[in-house]
């Protein structure tokens, strides 16, 4: 390996070692606090004995993003990356306080639907303005399979650019649901945007490497059975980083793609949601959001993370033909 690859691997060194690191000092911290996880009673009665897990470990996993995106931020061909780290640490923020009124404060609601939207429309809007006034990315997205082409959304930039981003940050946070899902599924979709960032020679690959660094560190923690939960925290900046670097890669679009699971677990508490409401009590799913589906139609933890580690993976690859 020449200097040059070295470079290419040193942010997801760097932020698997801080991560690898901060875990565990972090956990026996949280559990002396006893910042554990409360466990919905009406949920699978095999999550019942997750109850007080420490939780809020998305903590880890943001400060190793953001100090190895600092070793980097300060060069100017390296500023791409303030928008894509702001958006992961503002979302993720927004994650913290949910998590802190619900297992600090110990009130079990958290932040209230407002609020939390409120919150993320704020984010949202700020990094809105700094993308069409302070970047050259511009209203134009690359189309998949098309050979290079683009569209132009114009002045349909900015809501379509509201829809996507709540809804791929919802979408990871519905996704957080099971040990390692969550991490498992974003991990390879870091690593698409990192392979797709070198490859376009844009210069946000020392963020998605890190957040790529620091989820490998972090499922040595979370996988079956979890030592600890990522939280709000975790799975509100994992959105907010994908969504943001997909638009600094013009790569939007993509998101369906590399990210249908998260657009198929926001959508199943949706349509949950919706059909219970017409019809009076009936339900599509057995539970929502629909990994929740699964586990009650027989499969195991550990069986649906790995499906939809898979799919993730595959989608990936098609993903990566469809550039050309």
């Amino acid at each position: 390996m020449n200097f040059a690859d070295f470079k290419l691997v040193l942010p997801v060194i760097i932020s698997f070692l801080v991560c690898a690191i901060l875990c565990p000092i972090l956990i026996p911290f949280l559990k002396r606090l006893k910042v554990g996880q409360h466990v919905r009673e009406e949920g699978p009665q095999t999550h019942l004995k997750k109850s007080g897990t420490p939780t809020m470990g998305g903590i880890v996993i943001v400060l190793s993003i953001a100090i190895t995106s600092l070793i980097y931020i300060w060069r100017n061909e390296y500023r791409d990356i303030i928008p894509v780290l702001f958006s992961t640490i503002g979302f993720g923020i927004i994650g913290f306080m949910d998590d802190y009124i619900k297992v600090v404060m110990k009130r079990s609601k958290g932040l209230s639907v407002v609020q939390k939207l409120i919150g993320q429309i704020l984010v949202t809007a700020i990094l809105c303005y700094y993308l069409l006034n302070f970047t050259d990315i511009g209203t134009a997205m690359l189309i998949p399979f098309s050979g290079g082409k683009y569209l132009d959304l114009s002045f349909l930039f900015i809501p379509s650019f509201f829809i996507v981003v709540l809804g791929t940050v919802n979408g990871s946070n519905f996704t957080d649901g099971l040990d390692g899902l969550e991490a498992s599924v974003t991990i390879l979709i870091a690593t698409f945007f990192t392979v797709v960032s070198i490859g376009m020679g844009s210069n946000i690959s020392p963020i998605t490497g890190a957040v790529a660094g620091s989820l490998l560190a972090f499922l040595l923690y979370n996988v079956y059975p979890a030592k600890v939960f990522m939280g709000d925290t975790g799975s509100l900046a994992l959105g907010g980083f994908v969504a943001m670097s997909a638009y600094m890669l013009q790569m939007p679009l993509f998101i369906l793609l590399v990210a249908l699971i998260y657009l198929v677990e926001v959508m199943s508490v949706i349509l949950q949601v919706s059909y219970f409401k017409l019809t009076g009590g009936k339900r599509i799913f057995k539970m929502a959001p629909i990994h929740h589906h699964f586990e009650l139609m027989g499969w195991s933890e550990t069986r649906v993370v790995a499906v939809f580690s898979v799919i993730t993976a595959l989608l990936c690859l098609i993903s990566l033909m469809g550039l050309g």
